[in-house]
């Protein structure tokens, strides 16, 4: 390993040879919170298997606790739940902070609408800035009362819970938090619940309640559908490793000389690969192998080699299948030859940062030409500049981590201040890239 490689509270990062080697992520962030959430309303104990430890999965697991559900092994890979069936949770004592996780409010304010107790959310100043009307207008419209600034658009959020009818509800916005939050409502309200989306957002919420036995069914590609039923079942879980970690070791791979690298049980979701349709049409040398099917997760070991890569468009119906990756995908678009056009992407204004903005702030400060769009950007391949360049990190995870792969590249080096928020999804992050790093 090349000792050059130096990782500090504030991320040191100098130009390395080459990434080699095999390495497995940690588990499915968007995966870990649904089996968290859907655990303890399930009618006995499960094991979770390669749960993410993170900030955001256990902020949501320490509003369950609060809550009355017993959850035993938050330190390990393998977490136990015992659930309490859909109508065992309790009142909390205290307000249910969320932290940094928008997944977590948004998905807990529609379990916590269907309660018969009073309940109160809360997170950071990023997420209190995060717009939550999204889900409590058809939250509302479904029965629920969800108090807050702003007509209930901004946390802290109160709920108070009751009965609520099922609805058909067209969302404007393709986004798996909107529809998760609808369909778990979905569990506690009366007759049927339909959702419809205008672009297919990730579908792990109706895989796993399919597998733990619930009334769901889809209609067509865009459309879910849920009736409440009595149990689910209980039965045990395993948590593939997630894609949108692996993104980053993936084009590390790709855009450094000589390298290979081979990342072990990545979750394959095909809502999820977007990423690595995008890669191989620009060139990029990726194979899958091992295919396997886990609780209805489709599962594959990916390899990534030194490519040469060219610009692309990415826009349309693409884009819910990579909104988390577009930041990494743009430091792709940096080393490829030719122009990366990214369009139709403007959820990324509402993240953790304002992806549009502080990835193209960044690449200006690495001398790479971006321009800004409304919903996208503009990159134009080209050189890294060199020098020991300083960058924020926003408090967003995925900036930090993005620019770190780029800073692998860099003459001189990067700093990245602010670098505590990658803890909210991939704490083991600064160790891959140590031990893939020569």
């Amino acid at each position: 390993m090349n000792s050059k490689l130096k990782i500090n509270s504030t991320l040191k990062i100098k130009p390395i040879n080459y990434f080699k080697g095999e390495t497995e992520v940690q588990g499915d962030k968007s995966i870990s919170h649904r089996a968290i959430l859907l655990g303890g309303l399930l009618e006995g104990s499960i094991t979770i298997n390669n749960f993410l430890e993170s900030e955001d999965t256990l902020n949501t697991a320490r509003a369950y606790q609060k809550m009355g559900i017993e959850i035993k092994g938050l330190e390990t890979k393998n977490v136990t739940i015992k659930g309490k069936g859909l109508n065992g949770l309790i009142e909390p004592d205290g307000i249910l902070d969320l932290g940094n996780s928008g997944t977590s409010m948004r998905l807990l304010l529609g379990i916590l609408s269907g309660q018969n107790f009073y309940s109160v959310v809360t997170g950071d100043k990023s997420l209190c800035r995060r717009p939550m009307q999204r889900v409590t207008i058809p939250l509302k419209k479904m029965g629920a009362l969800i108090y807050g600034r702003e007509k209930a658009n901004f946390a802290p959020l109160t709920i108070i819970g009751k009965k609520l009818n099922g609805i058909n509800f067209k969302s404007n916005v393709s986004s798996a938090q909107v529809k998760s939050c609808l369909i778990l409502a979905g569990l506690f309200a009366k007759g049927t619940t339909v959702v419809t989306e205008p672009i297919l957002s990730r579908d792990h919420t109706e895989r796993m309640l399919a597998y733990f036995g619930a009334n769901i069914k889809k209609k067509n590609i865009l459309t879910t559908s849920i009736t409440s039923k009595k149990k689910l079942l209980a039965k045990d879980i395993f948590v593939p490793g997630d894609i949108s970690s692996a993104a980053y070791f993936i084009i590390g791979a790709l855009i450094l000389k000589n390298s290979k690298v081979t990342i072990k049980n990545v979750g394959i979701n095909p809502t999820r690969t977007g990423i690595l349709d995008i890669l191989k049409n620009m060139g990029a040398k990726i194979t899958l192998t091992n295919y396997r099917n886990i609780n209805d997760e489709p599962v594959a070991d990916i390899t990534a080699c030194s490519s040469k890569l060219n610009g692309t468009e990415i826009s349309g119906d693409i884009i819910p299948r990579l909104i988390d990756e577009i930041p990494i995908i743009a430091i792709a678009a940096a080393c490829a030859d030719g122009e990366t056009i990214i369009k139709n992407a403007g959820e990324l204004r509402v993240k953790e940062s304002d992806r549009i903005k502080t990835v193209t702030n960044g690449l200006t400060t690495l001398g790479i030409k971006v321009k800004e769009l409304p919903d996208g950007m503009i990159i134009r391949g080209g050189m890294f500049s060199a020098g020991n360049k300083k960058f924020n990190s926003y408090g967003d995870h995925r900036i930090a981590m993005s620019f770190a792969i780029a800073g692998l590249k860099i003459q001189g080096g990067i700093v990245i201040n602010d670098t505590d928020c990658i803890n909210t999804s991939f704490p083991e992050f600064t160790n891959i890239l140590k031990n893939l790093s020569y």
